[in-house]
This record gives structure tokens, sequence and C-alpha cells, in this order.
């Protein structure tokens, strides 16, 4: 977060630790506010990786586990990076601005990832850099919001995924939910100044945690530091929001992506769940089941539902989805499995 940015945000009340906004002054009521109204948020915990390059699209293609093909100045995707053994490393939001592709991604695991990428680039022309900073990034949701936007573009996507370029903003339509249409803003620190203000006037900041809990009823995983190669892309149903080709040819851990989907026997997957407990949960930490007090899944990504309760998307084994499920880091907290906007498949016999 560039300093002029963190002034806007501080002058707007934003309390702002380690470059994240944490609140603007009322988080209970910022947590409650994402379900029923219009909101806006920053998103500056989140970093950007900007590659570039004659073979920039050629090097993507073999470490992704989606079709970079198919992004162009209209259409954006979830993609996946993962280790030889198929296991996830990231998940990047990718778009393409200015013939450059920005991968995005949590900020804890942009060097990182980052660096990991730098091996593989070899004799290719491909330059790739920590763009964090160059871009601004602002999300919004509800009708309001919505409202505000069609006064400085000409057109909003219509469906997930896809992309409007305009006057040196690139405006991506987010994965649905069942509260109400998202958008995010990418452009430089003046634009996005602007955009702030005309948001401002029909949505309500929020910050990141509340923010969060859209993502969750999105059914949007992410990984962390602490989830480093702990899921392989369809146990937290990459697959099933567009984010892996299996025509695309090969990438890095393609192998056993590819090998799981044709046996068609993904023995974990990613539900959305409610926890009876303020206290967050650590992202990677253990979800059991007491019919047998055995680990049944591990929490991918949590938020606060403001009511004594958080939200939280976590993997569980299929065979322990109708247990009654708790969380021995949260004093055995309670879980209960709640609706996701998109269907879990059955496992095949």
């Amino acid at each position: 977060m560039n300093d002029q940015w963190r002034r806007i945000l501080e002058d707007a009340g934003a309390v702002i630790v380690d470059g994240q906004v944490i609140h603007y002054g009322s988080p209970l009521r910022e947590t409650k506010v994402v379900i029923s109204g219009s909101v806006m948020a920053d998103l500056s915990h989140y970093g950007l990786i900007a590659v570039r390059g004659k073979d920039a699209q050629t090097f993507l293609q073999g470490q992704l586990t989606n079709d970079i093909t198919l992004v162009n100045d209209d259409h954006s995707q979830i993609s996946g990076y993962c280790s030889p053994k198929g296991r996830l490393l990231a998940i990047f939001h990718i778009f393409l601005r200015n013939d450059t592709y920005y991968l995005q991604l949590p900020a804890s695991l942009l060097e990182s990832v980052m660096q990991r990428l730098r091996k593989y680039v070899l004799m290719s022309q491909v330059t790739l850099e920590n763009a964090s900073d160059a871009l601004v990034r602002i999300v919004c949701s509800g009708p309001d919001s919505e409202t505000a936007l069609t006064t400085i573009l000409d057109t909003l996507p219509a469906n997930a995924n896809e992309t409007r370029q305009q006057d040196g903003l690139t405006v991506v339509r987010l994965p649905e939910n069942d509260i109400a249409p998202r958008y995010i803003i990418h452009g430089d620190g003046p634009s996005m100044e602007k955009v702030w203000t005309v948001l401002d006037a029909r949505a309500a900041p929020v910050g990141a945690r509340a923010w969060e809990r859209l993502d969750i009823r999105s059914g949007i995983p992410e990984v962390y530091p602490t989830t480093v190669e702990e899921f392989i892309p369809q146990t937290v149903n990459l697959e099933l929001l567009s984010g892996v080709s299996f025509t695309k040819g090969c990438y890095t851990g393609q192998e056993i992506v590819t090998r799981l989907q044709h046996r068609g026997k993904t023995k974990r997957r990613m539900f959305r769940v409610s926890i009876a407990s303020e206290s967050l949960p650590q992202p990677g930490a253990a979800v059991h089941s007491q019919q047998d007090n055995t680990t049944a899944g591990a929490i991918v990504r949590a938020a606060p539902a403001g009511d004594s309760s958080c939200e939280a998307l976590a993997v569980i084994m299929m065979e322990h989805r109708d247990d009654a499920l708790f969380l021995p880091s949260l004093g055995d907290a309670a879980v209960a499995l709640e609706p996701l906007p998109y269907d879990i498949p059955p496992l095949e016999a």
C-alpha cells in the first residue's frame, strides 16, 4: 500500500494494520452490512505479480491449472499454481491489462511464489515483478454500488470473470453468491481516488474481514502460508469455479490433477460452514467428526458473522459430510454445513 493511498483510506476512517484495513470504526456493523447493503472495500492486503514479455503466455500456460490463452481484455480467470505433486502453492485471480498479465494472490505469499516462478523462466523472454503498489484494488457489492459504477463506466461486465477496460480502469465481475453482484476495480492511484469518491456516495466502506465473508458466500477458496501444499485443486472446488482446464495440455502437477478427475473419486470437497464461535479458526485448523473423533477435514478460510459465530470454507471428507462436526482448536465449537452457490458433485462409486 503506497503512502498516498494509505492517507486516503485513513481520511475515510480506516484502521490499518500491516497493510490491511481492519475496519472503519464499527467492525460489527460492517460484518452485518455486507449481507444486507451495498459496500466497498480496499484490497491492498492482496498483492499483484506482473508477468510480461514475448513468452509470458507460453510461460504461464506451462505453470498454471487453467488455460491462460482464454485471458484477454474481456475475460479474467481463477487459476491454481501447483507443486509437482499436484498440491496448491497458490490460487491466482488473473487479468490482462496493457499486454501484462496480473496475478492476484494474498500478499503474504507473493515473494515466495514469485521466487519459485522465476526458477522456471530459464531462457524465456519473461519478466516477473511485484506490482502491488502499481495498481490500487477496490471491491464493491450491492445494487447501489453497481449503480454508482454505471456513472463512470459505459457498460459493466455481465457475467462472472468478464472484464471491461475503460479510461485506465480494469473492472472484473466476481463469481456469484446469494447476496448481490460484486466487482473488483483496478487502476492507478488518481483514477481510483475518483472511483472511491463515487462509490463512497452510495456504499459503506468495510474492512478486509467483513469483505471476506462475501468471498466465503461465493465459495471461493484461498491458499495461505499455513495451507501451502495442503490441497489438490478439486478438493477446494477449483474446477467447479472454472479454474482448471482438462484439455490445455501439460503444466506442473497436471498428471495428478487429471488422474483424480478421470477417476471421479474426489473424496474431499470444500463446503461452506457456520461455526458456533466468535473466534476465527486459522487456515488449516483441523475439523473433527464426533462419530469417531477423527480428523474429517481442514479450514480453508474464515470470517466473522457478527452473531457470536463465524463463517468458513472447509475441506471435508465426503464420508463425513453428514456427521456432527466440531473444531478442537476452538473449544470443540460445533461446525454445520451451509449451502454454496454451486453444486458439489456426488462421490462416484
